[in-house]
């Protein structure tokens, strides 16, 4: 297995950013290997995890990155990542947490304070803003995919969760993943 990578980039939102990105890491002998690529705010942005299988693409490729930079607009940033150490499959389970409530600050750091503190990973989180159908009050709405521990007691954690809601004035429910 090669050098693996994790690069982000953004750019003002135009038809062909995803393709611009990818083109350097193709031409550089690249495989992609997990992406996220979204809309915010007018900016597509893209964060990718590839495999090199050359030594020496590193430099290559952050010349790559500031070349798009000046000639399309494109920030990228790329970080080469240690070698992969051998994962334990289990050790966890996962759930699902739905937040929803108004859209105000410190909804994401204190839910996510509260997982760190009780050793809950988060997988994935997305959310958004978006207007409620009849008053068309900005209400946040985010979906986290979490890895609790094996041997986690659900109970304390979901009253530990209701309190962070409370706090917070949304609504938290857990889902089975």
């Amino acid at each position: 297995m090669g050098q693996r990578f994790i690069m982000t980039a953004f750019g003002k939102d135009r038809p062909g950013i995803a393709a611009d990105v990818t083109e350097i890491l193709y031409e550089n002998g690249c495989n992609l290997e997990d992406t996220s690529m979204t809309l915010l705010a007018g900016e597509f942005t893209l964060v990718m995890l590839f495999t090199a299988e050359s030594a020496n693409v590193e430099g290559p490729l952050s010349k790559a990155c500031r070349r798009l930079e000046q000639e399309k607009g494109i920030s990228a940033f790329l970080r080469p990542l240690e070698p992969q150490e051998t994962v334990k499959p289990n050790g966890f389970f996962t759930r699902t947490l739905h937040v929803e409530g108004l859209d105000h600050a410190g909804i994401v750091y204190k839910v996510s304070r509260f997982l760190a503190g009780n050793r809950i990973n988060i997988v994935n989180l997305k959310s958004t803003v978006k207007a409620a159908p009849e008053s068309g009050t900005a209400m946040y709405v985010m979906d986290i995919l979490v890895q609790i521990p094996d041997g986690t007691a659900m109970d304390p954690v979901e009253k530990g969760l209701s309190a962070v809601a409370d706090d917070l004035n949304v609504d938290i429910v857990v889902l089975d993943s």
